[in-house]
């Protein structure tokens, strides 16, 4: 999240026809219940770790002991995410709502090893209208350097 919300063009929304940016970006992360159902996240944003990490867990635990499939706090201003720990993929494809659908999309493989590295694939799909892959380029470069940091 902190790379996304550092790349000002994973920010922007189409709203009405018209570009609107928004201050902070959060995520809507898909979560697997213990029957393997699944619900709708928001979790809201901060640079703060410990912050976070208690946002997630509040949304974990609601999603946890609910049939509910969406959030009762919904917008624009956060991006898709889900996690698919089972399997790597080489490529996938987020289903868009429409032509203007401008919600950024990510999903995340399992990890796995080549020789010392550890290595994850992470599928991005965007609004071309508002990113482009100069901007998923520098998204990439700054979440490898907050992996990189202990």
């Amino acid at each position: 999240m902190k790379a996304i919300n550092a790349v000002d063009n994973f920010k922007y929304r189409i709203i009405d026809n018209e570009i609107f940016e928004y201050d902070v970006i959060n995520a809507s992360a898909t979560l697997l219940r213990a029957d393997n159902t699944f619900g709708f996240s928001f979790i809201h944003y901060t640079e703060n770790f410990e912050d976070f990490n208690t946002n997630f867990e509040n949304e974990k635990h609601r999603i946890s002991t609910s049939t509910e499939l969406y959030p009762p706090v919904n917008g624009l201003d956060c991006i898709h995410c889900s996690a698919l720990p089972w399997f790597s993929f080489t490529s996938q494809k987020e289903p868009f709502s429409g032509a203007k659908d401008s919600v950024p999309k990510f999903a995340y493989s399992k990890t796995y090893k080549d020789g010392e590295r550890l290595l994850m694939n992470v599928g991005i799909s965007a609004n071309h209208t508002l990113i482009d892959g100069y901007h998923i380029g520098r998204f990439a470069e700054i979440f490898q350097e907050n992996l990189n940091r202990p």
